[in-house]
This record gives C-alpha cells, sequence and structure tokens, in this order.
C-alpha cells in the first residue's frame, strides 16, 4: 500500500496543480463579475443584471472542464467498476433531472431575454404582482394582497407575460377605464369631465396629457375610454380608485347619469339617479304629463 502511495504521488500532485490553477481563473472570473455588475466595468451590448448569471454557467462549464482533464489522474479511472458506476450516475442525473433542466434552459433564456427584473410590476399568465426573486430555475411574485407565488420558469417561457414597469420611467404607463354615457349628454363636456377627473387624482401626469377615445356607439349609450399616465406602475390600484371616486365626483357635480349599469325608467315621475347630495335641496321628481285630447 505504501509502495502504490508512493507511485501516485506524482498523480496527486498534479491533481494540485490543476484544481489550484483552476481556482485561481474563478477568482478572476468572479472578480469580472463583480465589476461589471457594480457597473465599474462596461461592456458593448453586454447588461449589468447579465453577470450573475453568466458567471454560474462559466463556472459550471469550468467545474466540468476540471473533472473531465483530473479524471485520467484519480485512482482506478480505468477499472471497469469506476466507469461502470460512472455511466450509471450520469444516467440516474440525465432521467432524473430532466424537469429540472428544462427550467433551467427557461431561466437562461428569460434572463437573456431580460423580460423583467427584479421589482418590475409584471403580470404573468394571470398572475399579477412584483418579481421578489428570480433564479434558474423559479420566479417568485408578490402580488398586491401580500400572496408569494412561485412559478416554474418553463411555464413562463409557455405563457406571456406584460411588464408594467419598463416603459414607465420613460414614456409613461397608460391607466385607462370605460364609462357609459347616454347620447342627451354632449360628447365634449363629457370628455372634459373624464380629463379633470384623472388630473384630481394624485400620481397622474399632466403631460402628456390625459385623453378620451370614443370607443363605440352602443344601443342606448356611448362609451368613453379615458387614458391617462403615470410613472407609478406599482400603484395601479391606488391610482385607478382614485380615479373612479373623481369620476363618480366630477359627473354627479355636472348633473351627469352614468350609464352603468343600464337603466330602464320613464323619465316622468322617476327619481333621477344622482345621489341626493348633488340635487338642490328644492329638487323635486317630476310627475306623469297627461294631455288629454280633443274628440
Amino acid at each position: 500500500m505504501g509502495l502504490s502511495l508512493w507511485h501516485y504521488l506524482p498523480n496527486l500532485v498534479t491533481i494540485v496543480v490543476i484544481v489550484t490553477v483552476f481556482r485561481y481563473l474563478l477568482r478572476g472570473v468572479f472578480f469580472l463579475k463583480e465589476e461589471i455588475r457594480l457597473g465599474r466595468l462596461t461592456i458593448e451590448g453586454f447588461y449589468p443584471d447579465w453577470a450573475n448569471p453568466t458567471y454560474q454557467i462559466v463556472r459550471v462549464m469550468v467545474f466540468a472542464f476540471l473533472l473531465v482533464v483530473i479524471f485520467p489522474y484519480l485512482p482506478g479511472s480505468d477499472s471497469p467498476i469506476f466507469k461502470g458506476v460512472s455511466v450509471f450516475l450520469g444516467f440516474l442525473f440525465t432521467f432524473g433531472s430532466a424537469g429540472s433542466l428544462s427550467n433551467i434552459v427557461a431561466g437562461l433564456v428569460l434572463t437573456y431575454m431580460r423580460a423583467y427584473k427584479l421589482g418590475d410590476r409584471v403580470k404573468i399568465g394571470d398572475v399579477t404582482g412584483d418579481i421578489i426573486e428570480k433564479n434558474l430555475l423559479v420566479t417568485r411574485i408578490r402580488t398586491i394582497k401580500n400572496e408569494e407565488i412561485t412559478i416554474p420558469n418553463s411555464s413562463i417561457m409557455s405563457s406571456y407575460t406584460t411588464n408594467f414597469t419598463s416603459a414607465a420611467p420613460t414614456l409613461g404607463l397608460v391607466l385607462h377605464t370605460t364609462v357609459t354615457i347616454g347620447y342627451d349628454v354632449p360628447w365634449a363636456q363629457v370628455h372634459q369631465l373624464l380629463i379633470a377627473a384623472a388630473l384630481g387624482a394624485e400620481g397622474i401626469l399632466p403631460d402628456p396629457q390625459p385623453f378620451v377615445l370614443q370607443t363605440s356607439l352602443d344601443d342606448y349609450y356611448v362609451s368613453y375610454q379615458l387614458n391617462a399616465y403615470t410613472r407609478e406602475a406599482s400603484r395601479q390600484a391606488v391610482l385607478y380608485s382614485r380615479i373612479h371616486q373623481n369620476i363618480q365626483d366630477q359627473f354627479n357635480e355636472a348633473g351627469v347619469e352614468i350609464m352603468s349599469p343600464h337603466y330602464r325608467a320613464q323619465r316622468d315621475g322617476n327619481q333621477t339617479t344622482i345621489p341626493a347630495d348633488y340635487l338642490p335641496k328644492d329638487y323635486v321628481a317630476p310627475k306623469f304629463r297627461v294631455d288629454g285630447g280633443g274628440s
């Protein structure tokens, strides 16, 4: 045994030297990764958020190459038993990690596609929330109700992703809501009221100015779509609520009824749908009018 150990010492020294070289190689790659991630080193066309996943890929490749290089120097590497065990372990790894590999490949694709980053407000399938973690296997989202949802990367690749944050700081995110107003109200007045309601909500940008689109002419009313810009993509729920509150106030103060839902009523003899707080104190519901005809 001592003689065998003595003859193996050159191979052991070779393995130590190879491992040392690869160790310092990984340190150099890690240093470059940190410099790129922190923005101290820039490479045209290479984004800082690519630094970590690229380092992980290079690290795996370096370790794989290291194993290939030192494999011939391992004791018993030429024995049939060692080769059989290696093939068996490779077989188990291949079939046991099939699902994980698909998620890893999808995670790499999503990273280099730059579909989203940490902190972005996104909608993936039916889930809407903020990205709190993304790795090679899964992406985690926290909804506005503080629910943490874990989505496999392969599922994200097979679905669609809506990013509300990416263009909000520069172009602005457009919030839109639709109201239906009767044909008896001039469209210019409706536009004015809707724009005033949007501008009255904190977080809505005055420039670009909100605008209104008339999306359809229905049987009993006209559909008006209000569009307003904001840079606060993560506050959509609050902004929508404030816009809707302001719409109700603006239209009630102007004496304009919102025809959602439908109202089927004979106007003579019926109370208006405007809340009583907005009506004159001497308001009285109109009576039925009956005109007598001559014989």
